[in-house]
């Protein structure tokens, strides 16, 4: 569904600072890295890891996570495949800003369909999205569920939740992908960080 532009009589004012100069001021080149996987699967965990990792190396880098977002911008948002889409769309945006302010933008969100995660891919500028497939199986995410939401789906307590009673579409071609039954959070971060050099985001 596209957005309507219901905003008239609208023009982009060009600024004085060009984007590589910002870059050049933080050490590092903006870019969206935009990890995708089952609730639980460790996206958050993941990405809080990379960000910790990469402020100690000096890079400016800051979470964009679900849940968190859902406390002020989207708050408005529920669970339905519409809202969803709308969710998504909007941290495209943030991430768009964020990339062009030269942050490494770390974005954690279900995101359960690939409609959603391309519409935003194009929106970036090329090179600018990053997609990190977060490979956890089902019952490893049933397992760990530490908010319990993944019971409460079974019970019928919550609707439209991704795994159980709506759809999780998996990547076809992320630029990574991580198995996590076979890796600690650390050793997943440092693979991030390693996509991140080569694709010469790290000054």
């Amino acid at each position: 569904m596209l957005t309507p532009v219901n905003a008239a009589h609208i023009v982009w004012h060009k600024g004085h600072v060009r984007r590589d100069q910002r870059e050049a001021v933080l050490d590092n080149k903006g870019v969206l890295v935009w990890l995708t996987g089952l609730p639980s699967s460790g996206k958050s965990t993941i990405a809080f890891t990379v960000e910790h990792a990469l402020i100690e190396q000096g890079h400016l880098a800051y979470v964009l996570d679900g849940d968190n977002i859902r406390h002020g911008l989207n708050k408005n948002l529920g669970f339905s495949e519409e809202d969803r889409a709308e969710n998504i769309r909007r941290i495209g945006e943030v991430g768009k800003l964020f990339a062009d302010c030269g942050v490494i933008t770390l974005s954690s969100f279900v995101s359960p369909y690939r409609k959603d995660r391309d519409e935003v891919r194009a929106l970036m500028d090329s090179g600018d999205f990053l997609e990190v497939f977060i490979n956890t199986p089902l019952e490893m995410c049933e397992e760990r569920d530490p908010k319990g939401l993944y019971k409460k789906a079974r019970d019928g307590e919550i609707l439209n939740f991704t795994g159980v009673s709506d759809p999780y579409e998996e990547p076809l071609k992320p630029e990574l992908e991580i198995q996590t039954k076979s890796c600690t959070p650390e050793e997943a971060a440092a693979t991030i960080i390693e996509l991140l050099k080569q694709h010469n985001k790290l000054g």
